[in-house]
């Protein structure tokens, strides 16, 4: 054969290869963007995988497919196509690039992503799109974003479709956090398995399976709501309770105050749906919302909407100056009804310029003290819980009402909207001694020490998370 012909047949024998090589790399790059949606502009609505986003070069693409990563989440998708929850008819849906490489190159080739982050809870896809749906961690920094896209997975998902979800956060409260956020699935298996990385030892699986008629339980919070085992356990991991009944309280309640174990440095509060702070018996903005509650409670950089209910009209005007700060100018109680709200002032100030705390009475009363009476509104405190806030939402509660805690938490307990809090911090007022007048107790209040004490331990021996305040 001449040298010529040979030469030639090996040139074109090149070329036909690199244009395999070549056509191969189109078909990848144009197959696994199939569904990319370049004209969805960026917002601070994402969701994060383990795996970084990596560009569409074919350099990126060779390295991904050499990487541990890579490595891992074709392991995790062959033994879910082993188990029954994948198959090569299966359409599926996932936010993380990485994943859907991982997938099609198993042959699941009805697998589609997004190109960039999304801007609304909206997905780009019609009812009940996919079999399968895959997502490592959530991390929406809008607390509405989470549900509504919990919403979004629950319309584009099959009946009987599979969702998985990889977190790294593995306590008891995270965990049944995800359970209520996706309760239009049933469970099908949680387990710990060893992560992709050194950096990622161990992640925790969740499968979850949508029911074909899920049973909802919208809005409702029965009467007889018990408080769930998982929080049950955390009631142990508390600061104790001050046994004794201290002789200098305004000290001693106080100094308390670096001892609380926060709910939020022993869970991992991400998957609610929303997160609330309602201080009752609010007084000034200063009194607790600004000098505490911003300040202070440790929020993981979750926004929390604030709840100010206070029914003394002085403080109201401040209230309306405040964003981010929703007033409602009543009085917690336990039915609506009109009220007597006192502003009582010790005898031994009635030359200074000293506003009293405000009490609310169903009659009005009569006192030792010199009092103000205005005729308040006031409000079903539970019955307002109940229709605005849901299990799936992170509550906290402060609070301070002179008083009228021994009829606000029963009444919360008997309709079951003490099951919608996740943690109250309680100021209890008894019969406490005199700062003014020592070994002379308070007659503003009939309770004692041990009775306060007793509502605590109970709300306690129920599962709540709650913490002596002053």
């Amino acid at each position: 054969m001449k040298p010529n012909l040979v030469r030639n047949v090996f040139l074109r024998l090149l070329t036909f290869c690199i244009f395999l090589l070549l056509l191969r790399f189109t078909f990848i790059i144009s197959f696994n963007g199939a569904f990319f949606f370049s004209s969805i502009p960026s917002s601070s609505f994402s969701l994060s995988s383990s795996s970084s986003y990596f560009s569409h070069s074919s350099n990126a693409l060779l390295n991904f497919r050499t990487s541990l990563d890579y490595k891992f989440y074709t392991s995790i998708f062959q033994e879910f196509i082993f188990n029954g929850f994948l198959s090569p008819n299966s359409s599926a849906f996932s936010l993380s690039e990485s994943h859907i490489i991982a997938l099609k190159d198993l042959g699941i080739h009805h697998s589609f992503s997004l190109s960039s982050k999304i801007s609304s809870p909206h997905l780009p896809f019609s009812n009940n799109s996919f079999d399968f749906q895959f997502f490592h961690e959530f991390n929406l920094p809008s607390s509405n974003s989470l549900l509504g896209f919990a919403s979004e997975i629950e319309r584009t998902l099959k009946p009987s479709g599979v969702l998985v979800i990889h977190t790294e956060i593995k306590d008891f409260y995270a965990f049944h956090s995800i359970l209520e956020l996706f309760d239009f699935c049933k469970l099908i298996r949680a387990r710990d398995i060893p992560g992709p990385n050194a950096l990622i030892p161990s992640i925790r699986e969740i499968i979850l399976k949508k029911s074909i008629n899920p049973i909802r339980n919208f809005d409702s919070i029965t009467d007889q709501c018990s408080v769930p085992r998982y929080k049950v356990r955390l009631i142990k991991d508390l600061e104790p309770l001050i046994e004794k009944e201290p002789l200098k309280p305004w000290i001693a309640l106080k100094r308390n105050l670096r001892n609380v174990k926060y709910l939020t440095s022993m869970v991992d509060i991400s998957f609610k749906s929303r997160y609330a702070y309602i201080d009752v018996g609010a007084r000034s903005y200063g009194s607790s919302i600004g000098s505490w509650f911003r300040k202070r409670y440790p929020k993981q950089n979750k926004t929390f909407e604030i709840y100010a209910i206070e029914a003394d009209k002085d403080f109201h005007d401040e209230y309306r100056a405040k964003k981010g700060v929703t007033l409602l100018p009543y009085a917690a109680w336990v039915k609506n009804e009109t009220l007597f709200f006192e502003i009582n002032r010790e005898p031994t100030k009635k030359n200074e310029e000293y506003r009293g705390m405000g009490r609310i009475q169903p009659v009005q009363s009569s006192s030792n003290f010199m009092v103000n009476v205005d005729k308040i509104k006031g409000f079903d405190f539970a019955e307002w819980l109940k229709s605005e806030f849901k299990e799936k939402d992170f509550v906290i509660m402060k609070m301070d009402v002179e008083g009228a805690e021994f009829h606000l938490i029963p009444r919360l307990i008997e309709t079951g909207a003490i099951c919608l809090i996740d943690e109250i911090f309680l100021e209890c007022h008894y019969n406490r001694w005199q700062k003014c007048c020592p070994g002379i107790r308070s007659p503003k209040y009939e309770k004692t020490y041990d009775q306060c004490l007793n509502l605590f331990s109970s709300l306690r021996k129920r599962g709540v998370v709650v913490h002596q305040w002053w």
